[in-house]
């Protein structure tokens, strides 16, 4: 089975910016009321529908106080255990971060062993990729971030 995910999130001032688990050195972070992490939202997404399941927006709430700042990390976990009382595995995950801004080649691998082990799989069966928007848009114009991703599971 598999599932797609994608998220959004714009810029904000006085917040770091986290990306897959890892906090990389820019003037912004993004806006939301998680850490904002577009990355693990996109892949979250992109598990829950494979599964068939609601997006997380139903398991995480925005408005609701618990999920406030929390790490993004927590909702791949969850989609981990979501996905053991479905007796379903996850083979794979391959995603793509939209951005002009900043590099994250060099934060790639933090970030699949990040999510790896959130979801209780090796790194390198976590794909990240990266491009930009061509100068096009919200994100070609430096106002946010947005990844999509492509999660395949299988029964156990």
């Amino acid at each position: 089975m598999i599932g797609i995910g994608y998220d959004v999130h714009r810029f904000a001032e006085g917040r770091p910016l986290i990306l897959g688990g890892v906090e990389i050195p820019h003037s912004h972070g993004l806006d939301g009321h998680s850490d904002a992490d577009v990355l693990c939202h996109a892949i979250a997404d992109a598990i829950l529908g494979a599964m068939g399941k609601a997006d997380i927006g139903y398991y995480f709430p925005p408005g609701d106080p618990t999920c406030k700042n929390i790490s993004s990390l927590k909702i791949l976990q969850k989609c981990r255990e979501l996905l053991a009382e479905d007796h379903l595995s996850l083979v794979n995950i391959d995603s793509t971060l939209i951005a002009e801004a900043p590099k994250v080649l060099p934060h790639r691998e933090a970030m699949q062993k990040n999510i790896g082990a959130a979801l209780g799989i090796p790194p390198a069966r976590v794909g990240i990729k990266a491009t930009t928007n061509e100068t096009m848009g919200f994100v070609g114009r430096k106002e946010g971030i947005a990844a999509m991703a492509v999660a395949m599971v299988a029964a156990k």
